[in-house]
């Protein structure tokens, strides 16, 4: 029944990966309800606010539900938030058996879901598939435990690490599958996050375009102390559902912060450094504040040193080009050094290596340690 079990399970993890990007700062869940070998019910969880993955899936599923199996990336809640706890759903439902992917990661209700269901009578299994249901939900486990956004480092770059050709020159350094790849990453990343330089460069829109328009915009996000930012910029006078926030020094230009905001920014006062570079902790710390679950840092090269530099990176999407820029191009980071004796440089660990074209994307991650769930590393 294992492998049954395993193919029913990947089934809920395809459900739920439909909520990518949609659902902060809740998780990410699919569920499916199977009575004699036979889906009958497949449900994910779309937004917050919005019923859950295991109600979705019993209303697709009706009254086959009465002695099922049913399915779930994430233990079924317990308690009362914006919607009623999903045990009453599953219980209601005349559901027999509970599968769970992995634990709720809130110390408050973890295994409570679970416990509840099994003093009910009800046969009641977890952690199949656990890597996999966790891997899913990297943004919202980071935030439920530490408050804070999953960061993601992405930058397309030649083999010699150069992010430009020269200074001050925009323009794409990969081809168009890895910039499509790039699209499907902001389609399912809460904010996008760049530098005043960069937006200055390269004038960027910061929105999502995939085929047919299905693409949802992140939060646009511009670092920029001193409100460089011009009024009419390319993010600021587009057709998007999502806004453009700007942080700035509190003793940033009164008149540029209101021009700005004539234009639909948010501009946020936050503080500096002795060197006038805005802190990121605290940034970070607002964002997910205004549940912001992951950021997507697309540079540029003193952005990406000053993320890596506090060890504030989680996650790494590299897009490798096939040719050299030379010493005249941009590298990936400035402003960063691991050469502090006795302490080593942060690695990349889980590191996967894709073809995109003629490109090579390579992906690892950083700062796993937040992830732990009873003693267990997260995958």
């Amino acid at each position: 029944m294992k492998e049954r079990d395993i193919h029913f399970m990947r089934l809920a993890l395809a459900e739920a990966e439909k909520g990518l990007g949609r659902t902060a700062p809740n998780p990410c869940v699919g569920a499916v309800v199977v009575r004699e070998d036979q889906v009958v019910g497949r449900g994910y969880h779309r937004r917050a606010g919005t019923p859950h993955a295991e109600v979705n899936a019993i209303r697709d599923a009706g009254t086959a539900c009465r002695g099922a199996t049913i399915y779930v990336t994430l233990e079924p809640c317990n308690h009362t938030g914006r919607t009623p706890p999903c045990t009453a759903a599953i219980l209601d439902a005349g559901i027999r058996r509970v599968v769970i992917g992995m634990k709720d990661p809130n110390p408050q209700v973890t295994g409570g879901g679970a416990d509840y269901l099994r003093s009910q009578g009800l046969e009641v299994s977890s952690g199949l598939l656990e890597e996999d249901c966790r891997r899913l939900n990297y943004p919202f486990l980071k935030h439920s435990t530490t408050g804070l956004p999953w960061v993601i480092m992405k930058a397309g770059m030649s083999l010699d690490a150069r992010i430009s050709r020269q200074p001050g020159r925009g323009g794409a350094i990969t081809g168009k599958e890895s910039r499509q790849f790039v699209h499907k990453l902001r389609d399912r990343t809460d904010a996008i996050l760049i530098g005043s330089r960069t937006a200055l460069v390269d004038d960027p829109s910061l929105t999502t375009r995939l085929e047919k328009g299905r693409g949802r915009d992140p939060v646009r996000i511009v670092l920029d102390s001193r409100l460089r930012l011009s009024p009419g910029a390319r993010m600021l006078g587009q057709e998007s559902n999502a806004p453009t926030w700007i942080f700035a020094s509190a003793d940033a230009d009164a008149d540029r912060a209101a021009r700005l905001r004539d234009q639909g920014a948010v501009v946020v006062s936050m503080e500096v450094d002795e060197q006038g570079r805005l802190l990121l902790h605290p940034i970070l710390e607002y964002l997910g504040r205004h549940d912001i679950t992951s950021v997507l840092v697309e540079g540029g090269a003193a952005v990406h040193g000053s993320f890596l530099g506090q060890g504030l990176v989680d996650q790494v999407f590299l897009f490798l080009a096939p040719y050299f820029i030379g010493d005249q191009g941009v590298p990936l980071v400035s402003g960063y050094g691991c050469d502090v004796p006795g302490i080593s440089c942060p690695q990349l660990e889980k590191i996967t290596l894709e073809r995109l074209g003629r490109d090579i994307l390579l992906q690892g991650l950083l700062n796993t340690s937040w992830c732990r769930i009873r003693g267990q590393d997260a995958e």
